[in-house]
């Protein structure tokens, strides 16, 4: 995955027009520019409804429908902790509401050490519960432990950028 770069009209062209032709474009599109960007920029509305023939009002409407996708920059590194039934059943909720009093950072919603934890529902791997995504990469089994190391790690990260 390669590390967000700052938000270039040349380079966010480039990469509407390289996806624009696919059948369904909207979202491989959204998808190139928050991978190079770490988000999808409000200028970038404008280039994609242009570049397709659609209206501004469709393009912002997918980009606000889907969670996944930022539409400003990120403050930092981001967790994805998984509380799908699955996950669940095996303790995630417990295992957030443990984090969120030890460590005082709020899920879906705050910032701790330059760390985001946001809830998905279904990361794929349930069996494995509870699950967390972090930088491509799934954590399984999570333990408070597990997690808190985690979270150290996306700091220790995110100091490194």
């Amino acid at each position: 995955m390669e590390q967000p770069i700052a938000w270039e009209e040349s380079l966010a062209r480039d990469l509407i027009s390289d996806k624009a032709e696919l059948e369904g474009p909207l979202l491989p599109i959204l998808h190139a520019l928050q991978e190079r960007f770490g988000y999808v920029d409000p200028r970038a509305v404008g280039l994609i409804a242009s570049a397709l023939n659609v209206s501004r009002a469709e393009v912002f409407g997918t980009l606000s429908f889907y969670k996944d996708f930022k539409k400003q920059k990120p403050l930092g590194r981001t967790i994805k902790l998984c509380l799908a039934e699955a996950c669940q059943a095996r303790g995630a909720n417990a295992l957030a509401a443990r984090f969120e009093q030890a460590s005082g950072c709020r899920i879906d919603g705050g910032f701790s050490g330059g760390v985001e934890i946001e809830t998905v529902y279904c990361l794929g791997n349930c069996a494995l519960g509870p699950n967390a995504l972090y930088d491509g990469e799934i954590f399984g089994a999570l333990t408070d432990e597990a997690l808190a190391a985690l979270h150290a790690r996306a700091a220790r990260d995110g100091v490194a950028r």
